[in-house]
């Protein structure tokens, strides 16, 4: 018998030889039909896959993230062995699942599959699944794989075996098809129930250009229509919101291909809404004792050596900027945080002094590839909501806290009401990743997991997703589509302080190292900016529109009027225009819906005659005539 541990703590007793389906089965049958797979012990196994030994054993169903994961790298599988049986001799390179869904980069040789085949390939795959095929796993020799995939001429998964050893070689079959793959898979085909391709693009083989360009086949796949349907109707949903239509019919940004990809340009409407933002940050880090710098947008290449950005950022950064003066190179700054350690050492600091808090709004570089570019998600300059804090050990809990205070605070106030926090370790096989000692690593993740369990934070753990220089807490923030995103970020770091020789004199009048702690509520300005706009589809939070009213006068004579109704709102700090077009008061307020205005008000001779305003809500309709006092009285009460 072996002992299985669940995550609640309970522990039952099993047969050695035990699978996942098995011990749901136990539980219950309604469970073990849901059940895709199941991490043991931190590594997620088939469903079918024997327990030999005692073991932390959690069940896995679709709606987990990596319940989905296998459930849509199955489905790659099912649409590979699709694609054998319609385009035979197509080779096959990776099938991975990702955010949502799955792909499969193929080479089918002389083919060439469009958008028009996909109905067809789909209808395939759903064949397949109803034969109800199961997902066999078999450890193999390199020697075998190697025979098998020579035999079938495939030489994609021969360079893949390449750099693989034997024991960790390990081929899956369901139906015809048989794949190298480390895996988990779902049980059977027959899980499979509602189909839809996505698209096809082209993918160089590894990601490299200079190699073969594949086939790539997007699609998605659910245990059920429903969910199926519904994923389809979000996607509509979804096309409405991009950040990328509304920010050009709200007139917010812009991109120019002579300034250059992946650089926005903010427009005056924009330029509004942003500044806000970033007032109302600033106020909230004035009210904590942060204090502003500024530093400048390039720095001698030098500067990120010592800081270790140049190893870690090095090939993703614009290449180094030469001078006239031989041997000088400077870069353009892929982060604020060396800028800001040498404020920090450019005097020394008693312990006294501590903790010293720092606030850039910064903007940084990265040289992103351009078929990474995504509006302003993923772009080439954006600005950070940066700042460093310098404490003793002793400050660090406290200090952190602090920090989650504001970043929770800015998350609530922006109208993101469904969070969770995501504690980001490094991964202990990969050493290589990271700077500075275990000692440090570990120090820096103990406070970050003890502030969190002392405010009852609810978090989840990931390994690998650490900074280089330290752990963070990335906050993993959902739309009002339901889709995640991760925005703000803490990170605890030991190491700059010591790469940078950074000193504080404490109270044993001895020189001491001060931690560090990274944070950006916001994360980027552009990229927060694009979620924000697709969360709400435009229509901002009051406080923060950029025109929140439109007076809308019926004839030119009643112009003088508005704007005399302008200056009085001004007054009560309440910005808008005045739609002094000649056009027809029903034309007026269409625009003005579009427009996304949260209120219109509409004067004619009775609202002269009354000295009032007709209001109308954006997207709700009359609300009746008011005086700019009531009016004003009204607006205080949404804010």
């Amino acid at each position: 018998m072996i002992n299985i541990t669940f995550p609640d703590g309970n522990v039952r007793q099993y047969e050695a030889g035990t699978n996942a389906i098995d011990i749901a089965k136990s539980i219950s049958h309604g469970l073990a039909k849901k059940v895709v797979s199941a991490n043991v012990n931190g590594e997620v196994w088939d469903a079918t896959r024997a327990i030999n030994e005692d073991a932390k054993v959690q069940l896995l169903t679709f709606d987990d993230k990596d319940g989905k994961a296998t459930f849509w790298h199955s489905s790659a599988h099912l649409m590979a062995e699709a694609l054998e049986i319609l385009y035979p001799g197509t080779k096959f390179g990776a099938g991975p699942s990702i955010d949502n869904g799955f792909y499969y980069d193929i080479d089918p040789g002389e083919t060439t599959i469009t958008l028009s085949d996909l109905p067809k390939i789909e209808k395939k795959m759903l064949e397949l699944a109803r034969e109800k095929n199961d997902y066999i796993r078999q450890e193999t020799s390199k020697a075998d794989a190697i025979s098998y995939f020579k035999e079938k001429g495939d030489e994609y998964k021969l360079e893949l075996l390449e750099k693989l050893n034997d024991g960790e070689i390990t081929l899956y079959k369901q139906g015809n098809f048989v794949d190298l793959c480390k895996g988990p898979h779902i049980a059977n085909t027959g899980d499979i129930k509602a189909i839809k391709l996505m698209n096809v693009a082209g993918a160089y083989w590894q990601g490299d250009e200079n190699r073969q360009q594949m086939t790539r086949i997007y699609g998605v796949t659910f245990p059920k229509q429903k969910q199926l349907t519904e994923y389809l109707e979000l996607l509509e949903e979804a096309k409405k919101r991009d950040h990328r239509k509304l920010g050009a019919e709200l007139e917010l940004f812009m991109f120019s291909q002579k300034v250059g990809s992946g650089l926005p340009i903010w427009l005056p409407k924009g330029t509004a809404l942003r500044t806000r933002l970033e007032d109302f940050l600033k106020q909230e880090q004035i009210k904590r004792g942060y204090t502003p710098v500024i530093t400048p947008h390039i720095g001698k290449k030098d500067l990120y050596v010592t800081s270790g950005h140049w190893e870690k950022y090095g090939e993703d950064s614009f290449s180094p900027i030469l001078t006239p003066r031989e041997g000088e190179e400077f870069l353009l700054k892929p982060m604020n945080c060396p800028h800001h350690c040498e404020i920090f050492g450019h005097k020394p600091h008693s312990y006294k002094e501590l903790p010293i808090r720092i606030a850039e709004f910064g903007t940084v570089y990265r040289y992103e590839q351009s078929g990474e570019l995504h509006g302003l998600t993923r772009v080439r300059g954006f600005t950070q909501d940066d700042a460093h804090i310098f404490c003793t050990p002793d400050q660090l809990k406290d200090e952190f806290l602090g920090v989650l205070d504001l970043t929770m605070h800015v998350i609530s106030k922006l109208g993101f009401k469904d969070f969770t926090a995501q504690i980001s370790l490094r991964d202990p096989e990969k050493n290589e990743k990271y700077i500075g000692s275990d000692e440090n690593w570990e120090k820096a993740e103990s406070a970050i997991i003890e502030a969190t369990k002392e405010v009852g934070l609810e978090t989840t753990t990931e390994l690998g997703e650490a900074a280089f220089y330290g752990p963070k807490l990335d906050f993993m923030v959902k739309d009002a589509l339901g889709r995640s995103w991760q925005l703000g970020t803490i990170q605890v770091d030991y190491n700059l302080p010591e790469r940078f020789e950074l000193e504080y004199i404490g109270a044993d009048n001895q020189p001491h190292r001060p931690v560090m702690i990274h944070r950006a509520p916001f994360g980027s300005m552009e990229r927060f900016i694009g979620v924000l706009i697709e969360h709400c589809a435009g229509k901002f939070p009051l406080w923060l529109s950029p025109e929140q009213f439109a007076i809308l006068p019926i004839s030119d004579r009643f112009n003088d009027y508005c704007n005399e109704i302008k200056d009085q709102l001004a007054a009560h700090d309440i910005r808008g225009i005045i739609d002094d077009r000649s056009e027809s008061i029903g034309r007026k307020i269409r625009d003005t819906e579009l427009k996304k205005i949260p209120f219109m008000l509409i004067v004619g001779e009775k609202e002269v005659a009354e000295n009032k305003v007709a209001v109308r809500i954006q997207g709700e309709g009359d609300k009746g005539a008011m005086s700019v006092q009531e009016f004003a009285d009204y607006f205080a009460t949404l804010l």
